[in-house]
């Protein structure tokens, strides 16, 4: 089964990232998890990780966060100056229904959001949607 290179997982919630980086191990679909407590700390990450060729490919970002929310997240990421930003797949994980959150949400430079909890069948799609050959 074909893997993400490497995932970041960014969220204030220390618990949700654990959760998620344990489903990431169990499922065996990414060499390498990165985790971001805000906005800010991916950024720093993704530039860092960027410079030595472990750019992720994809990144769960949670939308509500001290220091740098989600949406800030996206419009400091949108200056970066990276190869690999285009082939990046950006998905925002939601606890919020609230429809004015959905209705910026789809208007965001995302690629989806999903609501939380993250779950088996949600990256199973992920794989089948964004990796090329990916088998089941």
């Amino acid at each position: 089964m074909k893997k993400f290179s490497c995932i970041l997982l960014v969220d204030d919630d220390k618990a949700t990232n654990f959760a998620n980086r344990l489903l990431l191990e169990d499922m065996d679909v990414t060499e390498k998890i990165m985790v971001a407590l805000n906005g800010k700390e991916a950024i720093e990450i993704i530039g860092k990780a960027c410079l030595t060729g472990s750019c992720p490919e994809l990144i769960l970002l949670d939308v509500n966060m001290p220091v740098m929310n989600g949406f800030e997240f996206l419009e400091a990421y949108s200056k970066l100056d990276i190869a690999q930003k285009q082939s990046v797949v950006i998905l925002m994980l939601t606890t919020s229904l609230n429809p004015k959150d959905v209705d910026r949400l789809k208007q965001a430079p995302i690629q989806g959001f999903l609501n939380k909890p993250l779950t088996e069948q949600m990256v199973s799609e992920l794989l089948q949607k964004y990796i090329k050959n990916s088998r089941q």
